[in-house]
């Protein structure tokens, strides 16, 4: 009986596993919205906080994945390194960089829904590049095209409609500044850009999960992966730092908000973010991978509304619920077709070989 329990205690773990990893780093990206908003807000170049962003996820992630994939780490070969240099690319450079641009043209609390987007983006990706399967016959396949083309509509909305602000917590409950202080560049505020730039940093870290995806076939060693995507991180990020910021000065950093969110981002989004999401994205697939956004988008639209004291608009939350409504469509979706798979697998025959004799 005490054996019984344990081994049905320990499947169900298994099985929630990916979810609860999943839903944790939710809350991690909720407290990087609001960290780097602070330390942009204060003056720092997003340019030079990817850098050192990346440099801690490399101290953090490299001595374990040399300790612990020492024996298992796969052969470097010239095709799995193009792909690293490619992850560089899309995430660390493209994506974390227009997501900080569009983040101070907008706010804290836009820019995590704006998130929500992501499982559409890469559900379209995965089907291009074969990742995801379509089948117009199948109640499953329709269900995620047209979560996906409510949630690009409620995408829409968010960009086309802002509508009047709706505080969610009352002035006074607020540990953060003034909220005239905290909108003081609210005046500056260029949505369009901003909205832009966060589309396009959705698609680049869209991409990333599909490139990852494919990586991970190849070369399945997720630490040593992260350390790879954090190095590259460094290199390529240092590069477009130093083109885009020619005062050195900006470089200086001490015990502020700029080592604080260089840390947490750097450990957290990065170093964590990068192995938690490879060994999801190897078991279950991109597509899972992102469909635990809209969570942070709470989380961040509360603390937001405590710390930053902003506002949310009524166009944010109308768009948002969209997006939430297809993003289920979606994951019920894919759920489905995992659950189809399995039970064809239970439905195959099994066929005994005679023995001949000679």
């Amino acid at each position: 009986m005490g054996k019984d329990l344990c081994s049905g205690f320990s499947l169900f773990m298994a099985k929630i596993k990916p979810y609860l990893a999943m839903v944790s780093l939710q809350f991690g990206y909720a407290g990087m919205y609001i960290i780097t908003m602070i330390c942009l807000k204060r003056g720092m170049s997003h340019w030079i906080l990817v850098v050192y962003r990346h440099a801690v996820a490399f101290v953090a992630v490299a001595p374990f994945a040399l300790i612990i994939e020492r024996k298992t780490r796969p052969k470097m070969t010239l095709r799995v390194f193009l792909k690293i240099i490619a992850l560089g690319i899309l995430e660390p450079v493209i994506d974390q960089n227009l997501y900080y641009v569009g983040l101070k043209s907008t706010t804290a609390t836009y820019a995590s829904a704006f998130v929500n987007v992501l499982p559409a983006i890469t559900f379209i990706l995965a089907v291009i590049f074969r990742l995801e399967k379509v089948n117009l016959k199948r109640v499953s396949s329709m269900a995620k095209l047209i979560g996906t083309a409510i949630t690009v509509g409620g995408a829409m909305v968010m960009t086309l409609y802002k509508g009047p602000a709706i505080a969610l917590v009352p002035h006074s409950a607020h540990l953060g500044s003034h909220p005239s202080e905290a909108a003081g560049a609210a005046g500056v505020q260029n949505w369009v850009t901003g909205t832009i730039c966060l589309l396009s940093c959705i698609v680049g870290w869209a991409g990333f999960f599909i490139v990852q995806s494919m990586t991970l076939s190849e070369y399945p060693a997720e630490l040593s992966l992260a350390a790879w995507v954090c190095l590259m991180g460094i290199v390529e990020g240092g590069i477009v730092a130093l083109v885009m910021e020619r005062d050195m000065s900006a470089w200086a950093i001490g015990f502020d908000s700029r080592l604080l969110a260089a840390a947490y981002s750097g450990v957290v989004c990065s170093g964590i973010a990068y192995y938690v999401q490879s060994v999801v994205n190897r078991k279950r697939g991109p597509v899972f991978v992102t469909a635990f956004s809209p969570l942070s988008m709470v989380i961040t639209a509360v603390l937001a509304a405590i710390i930053l004291a902003e506002n949310v608009h009524l166009g944010s939350l109308i768009g948002a619920f969209i997006i939430v409504i297809g993003l289920y469509s979606v994951v019920w979706g894919k759920s489905k077709d995992q659950t189809d798979d399995k039970a064809k697998l239970q439905e195959l025959p099994i066929v005994f070989e005679r023995e001949t004799t000679q």
